[in-house]
């Protein structure tokens, strides 16, 4: 199996992405810590992911909390020896106009897509410079972000998760030469349960391929960059042809 015995940690791990994530991860024989906010639906997870329940765990809580950062690396470490794949994957998307943005909504994008990338990705950092080794992914802006589009207001998606575009090159630099590569999925619109399938038709038309992606396209692009160990920095698109350009 492709990933025998290596330790991935995914956060949002309880649905959509995530958890098609951990479910491949697991098959190819890997161990895998998700995380979430709610306790219930990360154990029905697990269920899927790992039956077994050897190789696997969780941690529940809001990833943008530092504690709850640190306690999921120091899981994937207590329980498995070590950490070796960070999957940021947990966010949320907002799309509304600019001027009807609440405090509470910018509040909301600003604590899961930035500070939960932060705090997780930090301790992760830490953890993998003590081994020499390690990888990180990140789940970024969405087409609509980078190639923006009239019909889909997305300025909050653009400040939280295309800042992350950037972030990652950075890091990548920085990190050169450590044995720790960071690279990033920047998706187009995906077939999860948050999209209602009477906007499928609507969505689907948002990228130049005509259709939406699933969570297999986002789950393969995510192993390829897991496994290619010559690519750093590198903000993989998988959206359909958004970023392109205008159709």
């Amino acid at each position: 199996m492709k990933f025998q015995g290596k330790v991935v940690v995914i956060t949002g791990g309880s649905s959509g992405m995530g958890k098609a994530a951990a479910i491949e991860f697991a098959k190819q024989g890997a161990n895998v810590v998700i995380n979430g906010r709610r306790e219930e639906a990360l154990q029905h997870a697990l269920q899927e992911i790992d039956p077994s329940g050897q190789h696997s765990d969780f941690v529940a809580g809001d990833i943008s909390d530092p504690q709850i950062a640190e306690r999921l690396i120091q899981k994937a470490i207590t329980r498995f020896g070590r950490i070796d794949t960070l999957l940021n994957n947990a966010g949320i998307f907002i799309a509304k106009p600019f001027a009807e943005i609440t405090s509470e909504e910018y509040g909301s994008a600003l604590s899961t897509n930035v500070n939960g990338f932060f705090h997780v990705t930090q301790q992760a950092v830490r953890a993998m410079l003590g081994a020499g080794a390690g990888h990180i992914v990140t789940i970024t802006a969405s087409g609509v972000a980078e190639q923006p589009l009239k019909s889909v207001p997305s300025v909050l998606a653009a400040l939280t998760k295309g800042a992350l575009n950037t972030a990652t090159k950075s890091l990548a630099i920085e990190l050169s030469g450590t044995g720790i590569r960071v690279n990033a999925v920047a998706p187009g619109i995906i077939k999860t349960p948050m999209h209602p399938e009477e906007t499928h038709e609507f969505l689907a038309k948002l990228h130049p391929i005509g259709r939406m992606g699933s969570v297999n396209d986002i789950v393969d692009a995510v192993l390829y960059l897991d496994s290619a160990p010559f690519v750093t920095g590198e903000i993989l698109h998988v959206d359909g042809g958004q970023n392109a350009g205008q159709w």
